[in-house]
């Protein structure tokens, strides 16, 4: 089956998450994905727990789509193998701290000279340039400088980081929409560019409110812990049974929800006629309409609103996600088979494309599984 990306080499210089995430993008649309790893023990995610018949299991979920070739880059040959690889690579990309591929000759200048239509890719914490490019960077320490640890948790209390590596993955979905872009310009020019992604970068671009909010007023967005910062009532409201979502900001939604929840007082409130002012009077709001959502279960209540066209749904957990009906027939859970370990189950690509659709066509490699076949493939020229 033609996949969109069929017959694009991909050198991943990369470990952990944030460029694994970006080069299995690509493998998903069909790239040739290269991995090249440590002979000594490989990508440190492979040692990450849970383990699967001792493999790390987060290590198989992004870097499927891909092959292994273990390679020394402090010896001189396994270094000249790799710069033969990307000398023959559409793209590059790397996660190394910055001037470390410098320094082994592995640098942009370098190897665009001599493969001008290299797109070369480079994710680090902070960026190539500026004061704080030197610093080390994983996901904590860019959500905690981005301002997503300051602005989520309780108003009261102390920030929360996010549970989920949000700035690894948005900066490795970030660098592959600009390796697809550095292909299309490289379409009309004939020449490949630099990418330069940072995990901090990738943060500050999620806060597009909050961004708003200091621009705007050139004052310090308060931590709203459930809260919207445009929107009301718009949050997660305890039931008698559970927990839902609820979206009824806007003026058909909200008339609705005072009918349904039996508040239409709530209508003829002065605080609350408008949604800028039911934001402005969360305070008062938010606790009148949770004492009328604590008297019944979920069920009643989203077959109420559900039958009202009001955004309202369940709030799952990461397994009854999985399960749920919608994204079973979705295809969001597929099922592959791995030579050693029998049927297993993963997350489907998440890019969808009608005519040459993204798929899982290898699992994730053993380390240096492919690298005898690499290496043929280098000297076949």
């Amino acid at each position: 089956m033609e996949m969109a990306l069929d017959g694009l080499v991909v050198l991943d210089l990369t470990s952990f998450l944030s460029g694994p995430y970006c080069a299995m993008l690509l493998g998903d649309m069909g790239a040739d994905v290269i991995k090249v790893e440590r002979p000594d023990g490989g990508d440190d995610a492979r040692r990450m727990p849970p383990f699967v018949d001792g493999r790390g299991a987060p290590f198989a979920v992004w870097n499927r789509n891909k092959r292994s070739i273990a390679l020394d880059l402090k010896q001189p040959a396994d270094l000249d193998t790799v710069r033969r690889i990307a000398l023959r690579a559409d793209v590059l990309v790397e996660n190394f701290r910055p001037g470390t591929l410098e320094r082994l000759g592995l640098g942009w200048e370098a190897l665009h000279a001599a493969n001008p239509r290299l797109i070369y890719a480079s994710i680090s914490g902070f960026g190539q340039t500026g004061p704080w490019a030197g610093h080390g960077g994983l996901d904590m320490m860019a959500q905690g400088m981005s301002g997503l640890i300051a602005g989520n948790g309780p108003p009261e209390g102390e920030p929360y980081r996010l549970p989920i590596a949000i700035t690894d993955v948005t900066a490795g979905m970030y660098t592959a929409i600009a390796v697809l872009g550095a292909l299309q310009a490289r379409h009309r020019t004939g020449r490949g560019q630099r990418i330069d992604q940072s995990l901090l970068e990738a943060g500050l671009a999620l806060g597009v409110y909050e961004a708003a909010h200091v621009f705007a007023l050139g004052t310090r967005p308060e931590r709203l812990g459930q809260l919207h910062r445009g929107s009301s009532p718009y949050r997660v409201f305890r039931t008698r049974d559970g927990w839902i979502t609820l979206g009824a900001s806007k003026d058909k939604f909200w008339r609705a929800l005072c009918g349904i929840i039996g508040a239409p007082g709530l209508l003829e409130d002065p605080r609350f006629t408008t949604n800028a002012l039911r934001v402005q009077h969360n305070a008062e709001l938010i606790p009148l309409i949770q004492a009328k959502l604590a008297e019944q279960d979920s069920a009643h209540w989203l077959g109420q609103f559900e039958a009202a066209g009001i955004p309202s749904e369940e709030v799952l957990s990461y397994d009854e996600a999985l399960a749920h009906p919608q994204v079973q027939a979705r295809g969001v859970v597929v099922e592959y088979e791995d030579p050693k370990l029998g049927p297993q189950r993963a997350l489907a690509p998440p890019v969808r494309l009608s005519e040459t659709p993204a798929r899982i066509r290898r699992r994730a490699p053993d380390l240096d599984e492919h690298g005898a076949e690499i290496r043929a493939w280098l000297d076949q020229g």
